[in-house]
């Protein structure tokens, strides 16, 4: 079994993903700090700008809104969200969010439990025409094939 660490990952560390829409950055993963009950993100969303509808089969997805106005619907059904509002999203739930104001939005995700494997994590069940696309990150619990299973980036420090 592998003993578990306090690591700090700076937001600068972590690659954009914008595969879904938005600057989706994982942070505190299975990858990075050797979760293994969940993983964290930060997503930075600017005006205009959506992350695609998609869904977990395996977890709940709990956001937190940092900065700006966006707007998310859940299975259809539209919701303002602002500052320093929660939302717990539950599996299985279609959700999409867009951001609806003149400003940068920026939203803590945090999932658990991971899917028994990153490639079951999520499920888009929108098409991401006109979506830039980049690196993509899968919400799981980690690859048993994966020689660095487990095993946090050499570029997360350790708190002493």
């Amino acid at each position: 079994m592998i003993k578990q660490h306090p690591r700090i990952v700076d937001l600068n560390e972590t690659e954009p993903n914008r595969r879904r829409g938005g600057d989706l950055r994982a942070m505190l993963t299975p990858a990075t700090v050797g979760s293994t009950s969940g993983f964290m993100g930060l997503a930075i969303i600017q005006p205009g700008e959506r992350i695609g509808e998609h869904y977990h089969p395996y977890s709940e997805e709990f956001v937190f809104v940092v900065a700006g106005a966006l707007e998310v619907d859940l299975d259809g059904d539209t919701h303002a969200l602002k500052p320093d509002q929660g939302l717990l999203i539950p599996i299985n739930m279609r959700h999409r969010f867009r951001n609806v104001g003149d400003a940068e939005a920026r939203m803590v995700f945090h999932l658990g439990p991971l899917a028994p494997r990153p490639s079951l994590g999520h499920v888009d069940t929108e098409g991401t025409d006109g979506i830039a696309h980049g690196p993509e990150f899968a919400v799981g619990g980690p690859d048993l094939s994966a020689p660095d299973h487990g095993q946090p980036s050499e570029r997360s420090g350790a708190i002493k």
